[in-house]
């Protein structure tokens, strides 16, 4: 008698949800099994990683980080479309980091003049992220929004604190939202309960589990993702079958293993190799927990992590 692999069986789906940019639509999300259990249902959609630009100059990114963008970090524009034409990004991340009123406090008027710049340069969809500060991004990105009327923009964080406002203008320019709370399942499914309530379309609607790097949080995010997905597929859980982004790069790049020199710490080994090892490894771990979008950073984690979803796909 011939030994039997058990297998699963799934009762809810991952709803499609289509990311459009000025020339390219990207198709997320359409699980019908566990990430990666091609064995037991079907994975129409494989991940894909959006490669992120932020609006200003980083001034405390690693050496290793800012090398491949050295030439173009003064200048969003030219970032975004070197991240398409050399690094062949399938998405493109725009972080409006300096409108953080802790940071540099940009003024709406300048950040919306930066974004609208990027989206009209780049052909492929463009996520928008906000500093997470609630009154700041209601101002700025309800802006965004308009301006870029017709754009079909990805826009967060849409938390608790302002999924009305955003939500709203969402809806009113048809644009995607992020909804994002802090790694809670079920505070992401009354999110998506009460973005559903104000007419957000579910085909706009994309889950932030929010996320942690390799060794700062990085389990817990997982074990969220696990459930959430859990509840999709095997609950039939309808309000959490939306695919999941993960904002990831800056949490991997933040962490103080990357800073340590090899002189500081020989034991440690290259930085560099550190820090790219550490952002392929909380790509593939996120993936592996169900995420259909990471937002990522250096060019040779993405390659080692695009190789992966090819070869778990095989």
């Amino acid at each position: 008698m011939a030994f039997a692999i058990p297998k699963i069986s799934y009762i809810g789906k991952i709803k499609e949800i289509e990311l459009r940019g000025k020339d390219k639509v990207i198709t997320v999300g359409g699980e019908t099994s566990y990430p990666f259990h091609v064995f037991e249902g079907e994975m129409p959609n494989k991940p894909v990683i959006a490669v992120e630009v932020y609006d200003s100059r980083p001034e405390e990114w690693p050496e290793a980080a800012i090398e491949p963008f050295r030439d173009v970090v003064d200048d969003p524009v030219a970032w975004a479309k070197k991240c398409i034409e050399v690094y062949g990004a399938e998405l493109v991340a725009l972080q409006l980091a300096s409108i953080d009123p802790n940071a540099q406090d940009r003024p709406a008027d300048e950040a919306v003049e930066v974004v609208k710049n990027v989206a009209e340069a780049v052909d492929v969809p463009l996520i928008v992220w906000g500093c997470a500060n609630v009154e700041k991004d209601i101002e700025v990105l309800r802006k965004v929004a308009e301006v870029c009327s017709g754009r079909n923009l990805i826009i967060g964080p849409v938390q608790e604190g302002n999924y009305k406002q955003l939500g709203a203008v969402a809806i009113a320019y048809n644009h995607t939202v992020i909804a994002s709370t802090p790694i809670d399942i079920n505070l992401a499914k009354q999110l998506n309960v009460l973005l559903g309530n104000l007419g957000v379309p579910d085909k706009q609607i994309l889950i932030d589990p929010t996320t942690g790097g390799l060794g700062y949080g990085l389990e817990y995010t997982y074990s969220v993702m696990e459930r959430v997905r859990m509840a999709a597929l095997t609950q039939e859980d309808e309000r959490l079958q939306f695919p999941m982004i993960c904002n990831m790069a800056k949490e991997v790049w933040k962490a103080k293993e990357v800073r340590i020199s090899e002189e500081d710490d020989p034991k440690l080994g290259d930085p560099r190799k550190r820090g790219i090892l550490m952002e392929a490894i909380t790509a593939v771990a996120l993936l592996l927990a169900g995420a259909d979008i990471l937002i990522m950073r250096h060019p040779e984690a993405i390659n080692a992590t695009r190789g992966m979803i090819e070869d778990l796909l095989k």
